[in-house]
């Protein structure tokens, strides 16, 4: 397994993640614009691009782009996030030239027709009410809107009908030509692959990407606060948060070990204490994300009407002596668990390949195997303890949707930590 990586003249780089045991490869462009790099009158048109990218090129129709795709047995997809825009292939090694082929055409010569755009417009304008009926979904775009309120960051990677509505052919063609440069671009290729191969393939079709500096997103700035909603559902949505820490924040692996002894899996403290000992939720999780310049620690929970009553103070109650209860099993099973997430995506070479990609969007370059396990080896109870009472400190942020008539007030929720 060897990873490699190299740097054509207009500043794209190439990695690739050598695995001579598969007979397949994974690869894709990985590009930093998302969400947090929108104006707010666009704010929607990075997940509109990336739709609009599929659907015809100067040299393939959307059908065609499927047909080809398909014959060879691959497969073509990609996702938008709040940093980042990512087209992703999978094929067998000898279709790798298509499949680069491919992306290269449906990132430099889409046409943005505007006949397609209406009726993509109109895709997407149903995605956006699908995610609005799915409470345990919004939850989490109203979260974010409270937590990092009148700023990028917090805007829906969807954006809104209006605004999605009102996105024109030449806006998104200005967009891409702004944002997708090479400097800002990454292209990852896990698998059965010989990286001075695949480069000079790279080399190819990606070659006239133009190399200019794209524009840095507007820092983020953590805030709190709240939003409730009330519908007529069975149950009550609730998402509550905290400052997180940014990637390079030394208490990163800290406060990924915290996670998941506190709520991921079905021995942390939150799925033991609320939905195994008291049968208060069906659903409970904490997470941790972290992006260049913030972070975010969430905790989820679906709770009856009848419940959330009983459910927030017992949350609290967790939340408030988790940082002075800390026991050395739990900080090594968190160790464990994180190291045995990482090792078993090393057998997938699409998880390889989006591990790279991101890795060099973040640090610039790729982490190795060891350097990330002995980071996670470091934790300890000091480090975990010192991120809790660091999170925990910081000021809540909490939104609910449903038959919230029983569900306490921030400020109320507040005083019990």
């Amino acid at each position: 397994m060897t990873v490699t990586m190299s740097t054509l003249s207009n500043g794209l780089r190439i990695v690739t993640d050598s695995m001579a045991s598969v007979e397949t490869i994974a690869l894709g462009v990985w590009v930093g614009a998302g969400t947090r790099h929108e104006i707010e009158e666009l704010n929607g048109i990075s997940h509109l691009l990336e739709h609009m990218a599929f659907k015809g090129t100067e040299r393939r129709t959307a059908r065609e782009i499927a047909e080809q795709m398909d014959s060879v047995g691959g497969q073509l997809n990609a996702y938008t996030s709040r940093d980042h825009t990512a087209y992703y292939a999978k094929v067998l090694k000898e279709d790798v030239a298509l499949a680069l082929d491919i992306l290269s055409d449906i990132l430099l010569h889409s046409t943005m027709d505007p006949a397609e755009l209406v009726r993509e417009q109109h895709v997407v304008v149903q995605e956006i009410l699908q995610t609005a009926d799915t409470p345990d979904d919004i939850i989490f775009d109203h979260f974010q809107s409270v937590a990092f309120p009148d700023q990028p960051m917090g805007w829906p990677v969807l954006g809104s009908e209006k605004i999605v509505r009102s996105i024109s052919s030449d806006a998104l063609k200005t967009y891409l030509a702004n944002s997708y440069s090479g400097t800002n671009m990454v292209i990852s290729a896990s698998g059965n692959v010989d990286h001075k191969d695949f480069f000079t393939k790279v080399e190819t079709v990606f070659s006239n990407v133009p190399g200019h500096s794209h524009q840095a997103p507007i820092p983020s700035r953590y805030v709190g606060g709240e939003y409730r909603e009330a519908r007529a559902l069975e149950q009550v949505h609730l998402v509550l948060g905290f400052e997180g820490v940014p990637f390079s924040d030394p208490d990163y692996y800290n406060t990924a070990a915290l996670s998941v002894l506190f709520g991921e899996g079905m021995s942390s403290r939150l799925f033991q204490q609320i939905r195994e000992k008291r049968g208060l939720v069906y659903s409970i999780f904490s997470n941790t994300t972290s992006f260049d310049d913030s972070g975010i620690f969430s905790i989820y929970a679906g709770s009856g009407a009848g419940e959330v009553k009983e459910l927030i103070p017992v949350l609290a109650d967790e939340i408030s002596k988790v940082a002075e209860t800390l026991e050395t099993h739990e900080i090594e099973r968190a160790r464990i668990q994180l190291k045995a997430g990482l090792l078993m995506a090393l057998e997938s070479p699409s998880s390889r390949c989006i591990q790279r990609a991101r890795q060099i969007l973040v640090h610039g370059h790729p982490l190795s195997t060891e350097e990330i396990i002995k980071k996670v080896d470091s934790v300890d109870i000091a480090g975990v303890k010192d991120a809790a009472e660091r999170i925990f400190q910081s000021s809540p942020a909490f939104a609910c949707i449903g038959p919230i008539d029983a569900v306490e007030k921030l400020q109320e929720f507040t005083s019990r930590l």
